[in-house]
């Protein structure tokens, strides 16, 4: 039971609260009788109040347990709670965090889709690449191909397979340069999740990289469709087997924008490429002929 200083509306009397009513101890009015909450039913995991949900937050396979994890929070904490509570609160906020991860192969699981998030977050990457990847490091992970390998390896080698079977265009070099693996880590991982889980993984298509190559060059649309003809008489030719699809595709923007009277240099060309201007001139050459 508590006293307040409010006021009765009708009597001006004084205003006792008991539970969740509010009393007049003149005249006996209910000034407030519950303490339901008075704000949205709805809740809003994105940066606006856009895409409302009255649920919780989605299940993703990018985290370790789908997302279905209980946390103990900081606001109310450390707010309300002083001496012997708080500190007993931060006793079982630890311990409920280790209780989180019950072995090695789910703290290395932790580890890997934490990696496996940012650098797909680094690489600009759509969220199904992301949860993809993470399938791919739990299955690596569960036929035991991480033993004695690196985790920052396979977490890049699961993102570039990742790509590569969802036809994303994105070099070996790009995802070394933004990994925290070396290239002979990413490679071995690679070979090794490609030869025991036998990936859908096929060549390379040149035009695959068309459209972000075009963009970065600030080449037309015509341009980039002339430049898909060119790939398809590269194929015709068999000038795309053993060369590397970049500069192929690099090659054939560049062949595309001088028809097109465009200016682009094979420098520039090449380094969007991401291959030397000698790889670039060999296949523009051979398309001429």
């Amino acid at each position: 039971m508590q006293n307040s200083t409010e006021t009765c509306p009708e009597c001006r009397g004084r205003v006792r609260t008991r539970g969740t009513e509010a009393v007049c101890t003149e005249c006996g009015l209910v000034v407030a009788e519950d303490g339901l909450d008075r704000g949205p039913e709805w809740r809003s995991f994105s940066d606006d109040d856009t895409d409302r949900k009255r649920t919780g937050a989605p299940l993703t396979r990018s985290r370790h347990d789908r997302g279905l994890t209980t946390e103990i929070g900081y606001k109310n904490s450390t707010v309300r709670l002083t001496g012997r509570k708080r500190r007993r609160v931060m006793r079982m906020r630890r311990q409920h965090n280790r209780a989180r991860l019950s072995s090695k192969a789910e703290r290395n699981r932790v580890y890997g889709f934490t990696e496996i998030r940012r650098l797909v977050g680094a690489l600009q990457l759509p969220e199904n690449v992301r949860d993809r990847a993470c399938v791919l490091f739990e299955s690596a992970q569960s036929e035991d191909l991480l033993r004695g390998r690196s985790i920052e390896g396979f977490a890049a080698a699961a993102v570039y397979a990742t790509c590569r079977a969802s036809a994303v265009s994105r070099t070996l070099d790009e995802i070394v340069e933004r990994a925290r693996a070396e290239r002979a880590e990413l490679t071995a991982a690679y070979d090794a999740v490609n030869r025991e889980l036998g990936l859908p993984i096929g060549p390379i298509d040149p035009r695959e990289y068309l459209p972000r190559f075009a963009s970065r060059l600030d080449l037309s649309m015509a341009t980039e469709r002339r430049a898909k003809r060119f790939v398809e008489r590269a194929e015709e030719k068999n000038l795309v087997s053993g060369r590397n699809p970049s500069g192929v595709a690099a090659a054939c923007l560049y062949a595309a924008a001088r028809d097109c009277d465009e200016r682009v240099t094979q420098r520039a060309a090449a380094e969007v490429a991401d291959v030397t201007p000698v790889t670039l001139r060999s296949t523009y050459h051979d398309l001429q002929e």
